[in-house]
């Protein structure tokens, strides 16, 4: 027998019993971030920031990178070509201006100049060739999608660089404000080579000191940053899965900042007068990636079905008290491909999911395996997910990954479902290409729709705005009705800061720039 909706009370009962599971210090266990450690106090007059991060960064290579984790400590090691500002606008960064053709294929760069590398070596316009390069043709590279419409990068002067592209490509400027804009060290990589990760070397306001996995990433002052004088000494990263223990840590001061607030945790962090809550809409998405390579996900009606069962609304008013709001596209509010009426969610309908069911070869329901990070919150949202499946005879078992574990993971393919998401870009193309068209890096789910790849890969080109949203409406709707990827919520940037830490500024990204912060 199918119900037609799960209240909010049983909501209320299965988070209940997996908050006596995994609150009071649970998830985590003897000799992690999360144990009562402390932080070793630091030498006198020495002004420290420590911010917890709510997951390891897997990698301090740009060019290999996937994790907003490691995107947190790059906003202190690293300069990128450009940025985005607090209205979301871009804005130039190591490049000094720049001319675009108005065929909108030929990018002209000039650089800022006398910036050196963390090793002393110079910023100029070979480095950036040199990145491009590594970006487009290393074996490992992670940023070939986002730069597959570069033709030619060429070194016009010392301080200016020219950019062929083989068509035009609209979100390009908006790709160099993250990953692929990053300038590394030419040097650093050539002696390290894929050691690298180990040994980063950027221009940014902090330099490289060390990485313990699972615990901490310790930055210095760059002495010598090219844009301003830096005001603390040292930036430690500290790794913090219990959402409850990293709060805890910041009322004990222990930590400056952390970089999500578990909803849980909203009352205590707003009703502490030492601390503070930036609380904004975010860029992003968390949802499910299913399998369309492989049983029982390569079948659409049970695809569908998963993703017709799941009633959004109650997700985010149980588990995130409205701190979030629900999903079924990848475009948030603000973005250019935002549709109001194809991300408002619907109730799940019981007979259609008994239909799909039946369709799909399965009247009876089926089994499948969700992989979920091990945090307490994904815990919760995985349980929540579970009995609202288990109402149509959709039976899902959750195993928990390291967070860095459920990334390859996802790389290999190896899984029925997994729950991982994106921290979100302001251009609808760094929402959506690399996650759906076939073949690309963060496709994890195997997604293959001609028909999709074929609009997803239009829209890139399209300069005009109209036409390329009209674009973008056509694959969401494509995109739900394969149901490839389930949207389930857009998160919020939820830091925590203590009152004591001045020079912050929100930018819409959620990344913590450390260049101007103090502490008093």
């Amino acid at each position: 027998m199918f119900s037609t909706k799960m209240s909010k009370a049983m909501l209320g009962a299965v988070l209940g019993t997996v908050l006596l599971v995994t609150g009071c210090g649970g998830g985590s266990g003897a000799g992690t971030a999360d144990s009562g450690k402390t932080a070793t106090a630091p030498a006198a007059g020495k002004k420290v920031i420590n911010i917890g991060l709510k997951a390891d960064p897997p990698s301090m290579d740009p060019s290999i990178s996937t994790s907003l984790y490691d995107r947190q400590v790059y906003a202190s090691l690293y300069d990128k070509l450009f940025d985005i500002d607090a209205q979301g606008k871009i804005v130039p960064m190591l490049a000094e201006s720049y001319e675009v053709t108005p065929d909108g294929k030929t990018y002209t760069l000039k650089l800022k100049q006398g910036v050196k590398f963390h090793d002393g070596t110079d910023f100029d316009a070979d480095a950036v060739k040199f990145n491009f390069d590594r970006n487009i043709s290393g074996e490992k590279s992670r940023r070939k999608g986002e730069l597959k419409f570069v033709e030619s990068v060429s070194v016009v002067d010392k301080s200016t660089v020219k950019i062929q592209l083989k068509e035009p490509f609209a979100p390009f400027l908006s790709v160099l404000t993250d990953r692929s804009g990053i300038i590394v060290s030419p040097k650093a990589v050539k002696e390290h080579g894929e050691q690298y990760l180990n040994h980063p070397v950027g221009t940014g306001p902090f330099t490289f000191v060390e990485q313990v996995k699972g615990d901490h990433v310790t930055l210095k002052k760059n002495e010598n940053y090219w844009n301003g004088a830096v005001k603390v000494d040292e930036v430690n990263y500290k790794v913090f899965t219990n959402g409850t223990a990293k709060v805890q840590n910041l009322r004990s001061g222990t930590l400056d900042i952390i970089d999500d607030t578990p909803v849980k945790e909203i009352p205590v962090v707003k009703g502490d007068t030492n601390l503070q809550l930036i609380a904004e809409s975010g860029m992003g998405f968390q949802g499910i990636y299913l399998n369309n390579s492989r049983p029982p996900f390569d079948n659409k009606f049970l695809r569908q079905a998963v993703d017709r069962a799941i009633e959004r609304e109650a997700v985010v008013k149980v588990l995130y008290n409205g701190y979030a709001a629900p999903a079924r596209t990848a475009f948030t509010k603000g973005n250019l491909a935002y549709n109001e009426q194809l991300n408002t969610p619907t109730a799940p309908n019981a007979d259609e999911i008994k239909d799909l069911l039946a369709k799909g070869g399965k009247p009876g329901g089926f089994d499948f395996k969700l992989y979920i990070a091990t945090s307490p919150e994904n815990e919760q949202l995985g349980a929540v997910l579970q009995s609202m499946l288990k109402q149509y005879n959709i039976n899902m078992t959750l195993e928990k990954l390291e967070y860095g574990q459920l990334i390859e993971t996802g790389d290999k393919g190896e899984f029925d479902a997994l729950q991982l998401g994106w921290s979100g870009r302001q251009d609808p193309d760094q929402n959506l290409h690399d996650f759906v068209v076939t073949g690309t890096s963060n496709n994890n789910g195997r997604i293959s729709i001609p028909k999709l790849d074929e609009l997803v890969v239009a829209a890139r080109g399209e300069m005009d705005e109209a036409k390329r949203k009209a674009l973008y409406d056509e694959a969401a709707k494509l995109l739900q009705d394969e149901a490839g990827y389930v949207y389930l919520y857009h998160q919020y940037v939820l830091i925590g800061m203590n009152k004591k830490v001045t020079g912050f500024n929100y930018v819409p990204d959620g990344l913590i720039r450390t260049a101007t912060l103090d502490k008093q």
